[in-house]
């Protein structure tokens, strides 16, 4: 071969090949969409830690009582020092006014007023657990671990101690409470009912049962949440009547696209003062969409008390209806 004769050149691609590998691709990220959107359920499921705890069996927390105290505002905030090693409610751990103790009886109703005045993410509890991040009593936190409040972000939350002993408010970040932010809140028997309102006592079942059904939905914009039909349709959150002593099963299911947790509330804008052990789920570890439940439990002195949505927000969202003890 010459000098002035060349190799023919080696082509690395052709536009053919090109198109063969680009369809392939388009494909492969296709397929994983519709994998995506088919068990979008499965995805949107995630279960916050208290609620992996809870299934985990490391320790089940305590429950709320039924509010039939005397009412106890407590005002906290989160705070830190400097170098960042002293962490405490109001002050740092070992300084004056840090982690104030709270005395209080069975029913009383403690208010948490809470404020994140640190520089960094926190999350407000209260917990019966001894050590480490909880889990949390149902309906006492502001913020999770996942989803914290941010520096300068306020809430406020109720915890009604449903027997004596001794429980903690604490930051639910893991490693937060080890630097000092808990605080004791040792709960003595007593207390008397209120004269307002539906006591929630609990009374002796007298063996008539009764049951009924029901179902989340919601409107297509989220605006309306309701119970089997939606504002101005037949069969909107249906008033339930039972009698004082009544054994009551609620068949729940979630037919709308959002969680939910249920519960029969002395009052509405309040979803820790659930009564009769009604709940079913939590805030924390609710119902997911498209799943059903049953929850049994004795209807208690006579009143008319609420059934909602446990999830803050959704019973002022319409998730509200009469539950009527005679």
């Amino acid at each position: 071969m010459s000098h002035s004769e060349q190799d023919a050149p080696i082509l690395r691609t052709s536009t053919r090949r090109m198109g063969k590998m680009l369809a392939i691709i388009i494909g492969i990220q296709i397929v994983g969409g519709l994998i995506f959107f088919v068990h979008y359920d499965y995805w949107n499921s995630y279960i916050p830690i208290a609620g992996k705890l809870q299934e985990a069996g490391e320790h089940k927390p305590g429950q709320q009582g039924t509010g039939n105290g005397k009412e106890i505002p407590v005002s906290l905030k989160f705070v830190e020092s400097p170098d960042f090693k002293n962490y405490g409610f109001n002050a740092p751990v070992g300084q004056t006014g840090a982690n104030p103790e709270i005395d209080a009886n069975v029913g009383d109703k403690i208010v948490f007023d809470v404020t994140n005045g640190g520089k960094t993410f926190h999350a407000f509890a209260v917990t019966d657990s001894e050590s480490g991040p909880g889990p949390a009593i149902e309906g006492t936190t502001i913020g999770t671990a996942d989803n914290p409040m941010k520096p300068g972000a306020e809430g406020k939350v109720t915890f009604i101690p449903a027997k004596a002993g001794e429980y903690y408010y604490i930051c639910a970040v893991p490693g937060h409470r080890e630097l000092g932010m808990e605080g004791k809140i040792l709960v003595k028997e007593g207390g008397g009912a209120s004269s307002e309102g539906p006591s929630g006592a609990a009374v002796a079942p007298t063996g008539n049962k009764a049951e009924f059904s029901l179902s989340f939905v919601m409107s297509a914009d989220y605006k309306d949440y309701a119970f089997n039909a939606l504002t101005g349709q037949p069969g909107h959150n249906p008033d339930l009547t039972v009698k004082s002593g009544d054994t009551v099963t609620i068949h729940i299911k979630n037919d709308s696209t959002s969680f939910h947790a249920f519960g029969v509330v002395t009052d509405p804008e309040d979803p820790s003062s659930v009564v009769w052990n009604s709940a079913f789920k939590s805030p924390d570890n609710p119902m997911k969409s498209h799943t059903t439940g049953d929850v049994t439990f004795v209807a208690g002195a006579p009143g008319t008390y609420h059934y909602i949505c446990t999830v803050p927000g959704h019973a002022d969202l319409g998730m509200n209806g009469k539950f009527i003890v005679q």
